[in-house]
């Protein structure tokens, strides 16, 4: 070991001499500021242009593209007007909100508030939409009308607290409760005082593209003490943690005070060229190898002691066709599964990331009631912040027992395994002996499809009948996925089909879901599933196939052109169940009393042309002998087709549906044979409101 000895010692001495090649180049990339269009010397906590994201802090990338710099908050985007980073504030102005008072989506600003706040200098602009036309004489307040998804609606909006409005405030709080919708948009009370006695909507656009002030809280204390000992404030997106960039190496708070980082007067400093070049090369040469040497031992430990804990974590074992079969492991690293790939080729990790409780009970807030999403047959799904900002859904399953713990491991196989723009993305659970299963889900901001046809929702207008069948086509999308993966879901319902701020679908809740083996037919289970989405045949034969979700498909198209529920027991007996209400109501050509009447069925030509052809698809889906039904990858076509088609070309085409196909349905009569000028002379439908669940 003599030789060791002597090159270590050879190597603390090369160590001592000024080598400046070697700061770490995290630390030289976060060094500077950087201009984002018209905002100049921007620094930490933000990322953006040519900025690495490691030098920002989550939540605070920028988009640089263009003059008007932009940020996205709780996934809206907003204007970047200003930023100071002296006192920590940055001033923003609501996009949507820059031309007129009309956005597409009504929504109100969300903060995380463990990272921004608002300052002193703040105030709420009211925004009411869809208000009765037209107002009380007595109600002096500001009116504007819109325009949103083909929808005229009126609007209001007020710039004080309705108690301050002297003598006309209950009767206009009495008028206000009846619009659909109101949104509150922030402005700078500056900007709002002087137009608080009669604005104007040019003078209330004036105030509102003035911005608002925010301020920020990124780990302030440890980014002071951090630049205090020479470091540059950063953060560690594998161990999502803050981190102190130092000359030499990143640490978790701050530099260490020998060797000294250098300062930027250091770096000036003129040097010998000639003996830095010498020693920085010898140097290197004999830090890479008695570095090697430690990184090797070092590897050796840490294998070692991954192999100890690889009993706990969710991973897969391939089956007959490369589908995972689940056991369990305790925690994961990022190297963890190249290690085990080493050791033991042929095993796969889910790749889901391991939550401890704690930290998800710090992100839901000790899972507040206040924060719930909504609760299904399995668990309750929370609103969740993580550390570092990013928003989450937290499902915490019922209880701890077998069943749930196979649902639990159910789930994390199948959306682990499966990337599809129209599937929710699980981005982690906690190990199944943690005290409670929570799995943690990327969190859709916009309700279920269940929400906005007869729920909380139902009132905001916003599904119009290109929307509803936009949703279709990507939750039919959806399905196909699954199924050419061999996942059938078996729980398809409204409930189940998340929708963004921009009405894209996620399907989720695949605690039912089962993978379908390649070699059989059918699988021989009990009926599970939601009440009145039950395939019959599945309920009646417990044969399980991907015709089962085909049923529950249906359904679905009946939901989005009725906007009624799948079950309800305040109507008629033979009604409750909205498949067969549908059938009967076809049969007997009474489609427009099953059509929701917001979507102009008895009025507008190619509404009723479209609506038909969703009808007969439909149809087709709720036959009663799976054989009868078409695939999913026929319904993608179908429901594809119709929305490339020219529905103001000419006549609705008669929905002719065979005899033989309408004997398969409860209670068939009569084919159906409904023509676009022929359900002109039928009854108008009805819809119904009642508030349903927000499920994962």
């Amino acid at each position: 070991m003599s030789w060791l000895l002597l090159l270590l010692t050879i190597a603390l001495v090369c160590g001592s001499a000024p080598v400046f090649a070697d700061d770490d180049e995290r630390y030289m990339n976060c060094m500077n500021s950087f201009d984002c269009g018209n905002i100049k010397g921007v620094g930490y906590p933000f990322s953006g242009s040519d900025r690495p994201d490691y030098c920002g802090y989550p939540g605070f990338e920028l988009g640089c593209s263009n003059q008007d710099p932009e940020i996205t908050i709780m996934r809206s985007t907003y204007k970047l007007l200003g930023v100071n980073i002296q006192s920590r504030t940055l001033n923003v102005s609501r996009s949507d909100y820059t031309a007129n008072l009309c956005p597409t989506l009504l929504s109100n600003t969300s903060l995380n508030p463990n990272l921004l706040n608002y300052t002193s200098d703040h105030a709420e602009v009211t925004m009411f939409y869809g208000c009765p036309s037209p107002s009380p004489p007595a109600l002096s307040i500001s009116q504007f009308t819109c325009n949103i998804n083909d929808t005229v609606m009126m609007g209001y909006f007020i710039t004080a607290n309705l108690s301050l409005l002297s003598g006309t405030a209950p009767s206009l709080t009495s008028y206000l409760t009846t619009c659909n919708n109101s949104v509150k948009v922030p402005a700078l009370q500056s900007a709002i005082v002087p137009i608080l006695d009669s604005p104007t909507v040019a003078q209330l656009l004036e105030a509102i593209n003035q911005g608002f002030e925010l301020v920020w809280s990124t780990n302030d204390s440890l980014c002071d003490a951090c630049e205090s000992s020479g470091g540059l404030c950063g953060y560690n997106r594998t161990t999502t943690a803050f981190t102190c960039y130092c000359a030499d190496q990143p640490r978790d708070f701050e530099c260490s005070s020998s060797p000294q980082a250098p300062s930027q007067s250091t770096r000036k400093k003129p040097r010998n060229k000639a003996l830095e070049i010498g020693l920085s090369s010898a140097g290197a040469f004999i830090g890479a190898f008695v570095g090697c040497w430690i990184m090797a031992f070092i590897q050796r430990r840490r294998r070692k002691a991954a192999l100890e804990k690889t009993e706990e974590l969710p991973i897969a074992t391939p089956s007959s066709k490369g589908l995972a079969t689940s056991t369990n492991l305790s925690q994961t690293t990022p190297s963890l599964t190249s290690l085990r790939s080493d050791i033991d080729k042929g095993s796969t990790y889910f790749g889901v990331r391991v939550f401890s409780y704690d930290e998800l009970e710090e992100a839901t807030n000790f899972f507040d009631s206040s924060r719930e999403l909504g609760d299904g047959g399995f668990g309750i799904v929370y609103y969740g912040v993580l550390r570092d900002g990013h928003e989450v859904a937290v499902k915490r399953l019922y209880e701890n027992n077998m069943k749930r713990t196979e649902q639990f491991m159910n789930e994390i196989e199948i959306l682990a395994r499966l990337q599809h723009r129209n599937l929710v993305k699980l981005h982690g659970c906690t190990s199944r002996h943690s005290r409670e299963l929570l799995l943690v889900y990327e969190y859709i901001p916009n309700g279920t499809v269940a929400d906005h046809l007869h729920g909380r929702q139902s009132n905001s207008r916003l599904l119009t009948l290109p929307v509803r069948l936009s949703i279709a086509i990507e939750t039919a999308s959806a399905l196909v996925h699954l199924h050419a993966s061999d996942v059938i879901h078996r729980d398809v319902k409204t409930n189940n089909i998340l929708l963004d701020n921009d009405f894209c679908v996620k399907v989720a809740d695949f605690g039912l879901s089962r993978l379908f083996p390649t070699n059989v037919t059918h699988l021989t289970t009990a009926p599970q599933g939601t009440p009145g989405y039950v395939d019959p045949e599945y309920y009646q034969c417990y044969q399980l196939t991907d015709k089962s979700d085909v049923y529950s498909f249906g359904v679905v198209l009946i939901e989005l052109i009725s906007s009624l529920e799948a079950v309800d027991t305040n109507r008629r007996r033979h009604d409750i169940n909205l498949s067969n209400m549908a059938v009967n109501k076809i049969q007997n050509h009474a489609l427009n009393e099953l059509v929701d009447p917001f979507l102009g069925f008895d009025k507008d030509f190619v509404v009723r042309r479209m609506v038909t052809s969703v009808a007969d698809l439909a149809f087709r889906c709720l036959q009663q002998e799976r054989e009868m039904r078409p695939t999913m990858e026929e319904v993608l076509e179908t429901l594809k087709r119709m929305e490339k088609e020219n529905y103001g070309a000419g006549k609705a085409d008669v929905l002719d549906i065979s005899e033989d196909d309408v004997g398969l349905l409860k209670h068939a009569s009569s084919p159906l044979q409904l023509s676009a000028d022929s359900m002109s002379d039928q009854f108008l439908g009805s819809s119904s409101s009642t508030n349903t669940p927000h499920s994962y």
